[in-house]
This record gives structure tokens, C-alpha cells and sequence, in this order.
């Protein structure tokens, strides 16, 4: 009996592979790392051979791990950061660089080299725009395969497709064309509820015309909860499975986790999100209308369930920012698991001793890799006040707590941000590496005034590629029904009302040091000079 199915989320970092049943228990979990190149500061590049063989070998070890046969596997769904995968037309890579370590040809999600020409998209107004929060991400793929055509144009001469991450991996598992409708919304500016859902004429405007094409424009898309095809053999005996199984609808990774982590729509309330926090938080939700604000990406049409506009607000670097001052710090080193846990032990310990204010006087920015919500600026950093020449583990731990704050400040900024645009929230559902930080997951409710609702499931990306896999290969009825047999219910932060008073405060401070951020930018350095040579 074909009565499980499995769930992959390719990270940043890693990928993980989990074995579920039809009631969303999950038997079995492996991560392996990913090989990830840096040629600068905002820049990031994979090898596509490379995800796809450490793909094969979670998937490969989860179900060993399972004790389950292939005979016994219906279904399986990818969920993935939204990596730009190119190929030639022989489906090969199409390399931004060779070396002997491999041909690069995916540009990592959070590459920023496209920061000029997603503000020359978003200086247009197009409805697209509109659609993201009136200012184009570069981490988006317009903006990206514009710079490509642009400072690369013998690629895009040889370019045969251009895949979302997600769905690289369903054409290599199934050799189908056909994207999702879940990627193609949220990333490439496809509107599903057009009669023409490709924007044309913004596309022909900057000499992208045949950008659809090579998207898949001929194929129309499947959305969640439905499949794209049946394992080849090439990739069952890749993943130690057979052709039998179902591969469905690949999604977004973060939207993934909104499927795992928020009810359905018959049972959703209003102004539920989810908040998948990884190296980055998104904050998604989804209601039967559209709803625009500036600097929320979406609406999206069907993007996780049919007929529903999912949004999503965001922070660019928060678990990020976390491994980022473990790895510098002195007494940090590398930005393991259990590193975090033994800063964050000591940090109970100093909370239980002093109360939250034991690092005060030390203040910081969260913007190291740029601000999606609510400025929408990706050339914003951060900062830090209040330093002293302190290199001790405890100085760390200071540190550490005020970059967790600092991170809780920057999302109660965003949902008040939402809320002054009619979006108000009433709860959060957290999910992500960050339910496994007590202090974080804490923190978001006390400083939002939200209960946070944390997700019981190791991985809420993986429950939701499940979901979507046991939709698509028809353990369940349909997506809703699936959601409804395999979501369960955590536990549950309250705001702690004593310390409003304290967590205003620390938000006043917020806005000081934003103050001061704006007034440092505008200042001229040339006419600074110039002024004192006077």
C-alpha cells in the first residue's frame, strides 16, 4: 500500500528530506549540506548537479532511515528557496562560472547583483509592481535574468529554460517542462488571473520578450496539491524509489511553510500569519480578496490554495544575522546548532539573574543584507551602538540577546506597517529554525503583543511539501483536506503584559537609531568636503 509520502526542502544551506504519513507524522528526517559559492559580499551561485545529487541523497537515507520500502511511497513535493536554475537548450547548465569545482549556473535567492535593474522595473508602475509591494525585489527572477541578458547576453543567446529552484527539481525528477503556478506567481511576475498572465509588454519594454518562453509560457502551470508527472527512471533509481510515485506542484519554500503552518480556508481566521523564520522571515498571509500595501509582495492568485491571494512581508536577514555575530565574534566560531544553544543557555541564565534589560545600552540595526519590509530598500545595512572593547563569551551573549530583540522590533514595526494599510494581525504562527530558539520564539509575542502559535513539527516546510504531496498523489481528497489531516497543533506564547512597558521603550530606541541611520545617508561626502576645505 502506497501510504506515505516525502517531503524535501532545499534551504540555503542544506537540504532535508522527511518521510510523512497520510496523518502528517513524519517517520524520518536527514539534512545534508549544500556546497554554496560566494563570489561577494550580496552575491551567492550553486551548482544545480550539486543540489540535485545532495537531493537524491536526503531523500535517499530518509526513507532507509524510515524503515519503509519504495513499494510503500505515493507521493513526493519539493519545496525551495527561489534559486534561478539556467539551462541550455540541451538542458544542460549554463554556467556563470566554471572552475574545477563545478559550473555554477544557479544564482543563489538572496544574490543582490540585480539591485539596478529591479529599481528600473520599479520605476515603471506596472501592475507588477503594484503586485510587489511598489518595489521590485532583486531577489526576485525578473530583475535577475534582465541583469543576465544584459551583462551576460552570450548566455542568453544559448538559454533553453530558466527554472525557479523548485521546479528544476520536479522537470529533473519527472522530465516535464511544466512549472508551478505557486513560483511562476510569487517570483516572475506571472498573473494567473489575467487572460494573458505574462505582463508583456513591461517585458517587451526591456527587451525581454521572449523571457516567457523561456519560462515555460508554452505549458500552462499546475498548481499545489496537483502533479506535475511520475518519477523517471533515472531519478527513482537516483532517490532509491520506483516510478510509481507522484511528484507534485513544487512550491516557494517559504510559502511551503504557510501551507504546513496556517489553517485552511475554512477554518482561517483573520489576520492569522505564518512566520517561517530561517536565514530569513517571511510573514505570510492570505485571505479571498487582494490586498496591496507598499513593500508587501503579492497578492498572488492561487499561489497555495485555489482562489485565495496570499502576501507576504519580510525580513532579509534574521537567523542570518545570528550565525553572521556568532561567526565573527571572538568567542563565536562556526554557526553550529550547538553553538546557539550554549549562547542561548547562558542567555537564561543572565535573563533569570537581571531581568530582559541586562544588555542594555547596546542597540542594533537588523538590516545587514537590506530591508524588504516595510522600506524595501536592499542597499540598507545595519548598525550596532553602544560597543565596547568587551571580546568575552558574555559580551557575545549581550550581543546575541540584542540582535534577538533588535529582530522582534523589526517585525512588530512590520505588522503595525500592515496594520495602518488594513491588514491588521491577531496571532502569529511560527515556524522555521526559529521555533527551535526559546528566547526568539518568546520574544515575538512579548514584543508583538501576539500570541505566537510554535509549530510542534521539526520543519514546517517539510509538513507543507507533505501536505502538497499527499494532495497531489491522492492519500487525501485535496489540499484542504490534506492540511486538515496532517497540521497539528503546538503550543502557545502569550505577551507577557509586564513587559510592554519595557519592550515600548527598546521600540522608541528602534526608531532613534533609524533616525540617526537616515540622517548619516543623507548626508553628501563630496559636499562635506567641500564645506570644510571652505
Amino acid at each position: 500500500m502506497r501510504d506515505h509520502v516525502i517531503a524535501v526542502d532545499v534551504g540555503t544551506a542544506s537540504v532535508r528530506a522527511g518521510i510523512f504519513d497520510k496523518t502528517g507524522t513524519m517517520l524520518s528526517r536527514r539534512v545534508e549540506p549544500l556546497r554554496l559559492r560566494r563570489p561577494g559580499a550580496r552575491r551567492g551561485e550553486y551548482v544545480s548537479d550539486d543540489i540535485w545529487q545532495t537531493t537524491a541523497m536526503a531523500v535517499r537515507s530518509a526513507r532507509l532511515a524510515s524503515g519503509l520500502g519504495p513499494e510503500r511511497i505515493a507521493g513526493l513535493a519539493f519545496g525551495a528557496t527561489c534559486s534561478l536554475v539556467l539551462l541550455d537548450r540541451a538542458g544542460d547548465p549554463l554556467p556563470l562560472f566554471t572552475d574545477d569545482s563545478g559550473s555554477y549556473d544557479t544564482i543563489a535567492w538572496f544574490d543582490h547583483r540585480a539591485r539596478d535593474e529591479a529599481a528600473e522595473l520599479s520605476a515603471t508602475g506596472e501592475a507588477a509592481v503594484r503586485h510587489s509591494g511598489g518595489s521590485i525585489s532583486p531577489e526576485m527572477q525578473v530583475p535577475k535574468l534582465l541583469w543576465l541578458k544584459r551583462n551576460r547576453p552570450e548566455l542568453w543567446q544559448k538559454a533553453g529554460d530558466f527554472f525557479d529552484l523548485a521546479d528544476f527539481l520536479s522537470f529533473r525528477a519527472t522530465g516535464s517542462r511544466q512549472r508551478s503556478l505557486s513560483t511562476l506567481a510569487t517570483k516572475w511576475f506571472h498573473m494567473a488571473e489575467n487572460a494573458d498572465p505574462w505582463p508583456r509588454a513591461l517585458f517587451d519594454r526591456f527587451s525581454l520578450g521572449d523571457l516567457p518562453e523561456k519560462a515555460g509560457a508554452g505549458i500552462p502551470p499546475c498548481p499545489p496539491g496537483k502533479a506535475i508527472g511520475k518519477l523517471t527512471e533515472a531519478a527513482a533509481e537516483a532517490f532509491g524509489l520506483d516510478c510509481n510515485v507522484t511528484v507534485a506542484a513544487g512550491m516557494v519554500d517559504a510559502y511551503a511553510g504557510a501551507l504546513g503552518a496556517l489553517p485552511h480556508p475554512g477554518m482561517k481566521a483573520p489576520g492569522e500569519f505564518a512566520l517561517i523564520g530561517g536565514t530569513s522571515s517571511c510573514l505570510i498571509g492570505y485571505g479571498p480578496d487582494p490586498v496591496f500595501a507598499g513593500s508587501v509582495w503579492g497578492p498572488y492568485f492561487s499561489a497555495i490554495y485555489p482562489h485565495q491571494w496570499p502576501f507576504e512581508a519580510g525580513q532579509s536577514a534574521t537567523g542570518g544575522l545570528l550565525n553572521h555575530l556568532l561567526e565573527i565574534h571572538a568567542e563565536g566560531g562556526p554557526a553550529t546548532e550547538a553553538r546557539h544553544e550554549q549562547v542561548n543557555a547562558r542567555i537564561a541564565s543572565m535573563i533569570a539573574a537581571d531581568g530582559p534589560g541586562f544588555a542594555d545600552g547596546l542597540d542594533i540595526l537588523p538590516d545587514f543584507h537590506g530591508s524588504r519590509s516595510p522600506f524595501a530598500d536592499p542597499a540598507m545595512t545595519g548598525m550596532v551602538a553602544g560597543l565596547t572593547l568587551d571580546k568575552s563569551f558574555d559580551g557575545l551573549c549581550r550581543l546575541y540577546w540584542r540582535a534577538c530583540i533588535a529582530i522582534a522590533l523589526s517585525l512588530r514595526q512590520i505588522l503595525e506597517h500592515l496594520a495602518e494599510n488594513g491588514i491588521p494581525a491577531t496571532a502569529l504562527h511560527l515556524a522555521g529554525g526559529h521555533r527551535r530558539n526559546p528566547l526568539l520564539s518568546r520574544l515575538y509575542a512579548d514584543v508583538t503583543g501576539r500570541p505566537v502559535h510554535v509549530s510542534p513539527t521539526e520543519d514546517v516546510v517539510l509538513l507543507g511539501s507533505a501536505v502538497n504531496a499527499a494532495a497531489a498523489s491522492g492519500l487525501h481528497a485535496g489540499l484542504e483536506q490534506a492540511a486538515t489531516a496532517m497540521r497539528t497543533t503546538g503550543h502557545t506564547h502569550n505577551p507577557d503584559p509586564a513587559l510592554s512597558d519595557y519592550y515600548e521603550s527598546q521600540y522608541v530606541r528602534l526608531e532613534i537609531l533609524q533616525a540617526c541611520r537616515d540622517a548619516l545617508r543623507s548626508v553628501d561626502p563630496a559636499a562635506q568636503r567641500g564645506q570644510r576645505k571652505t
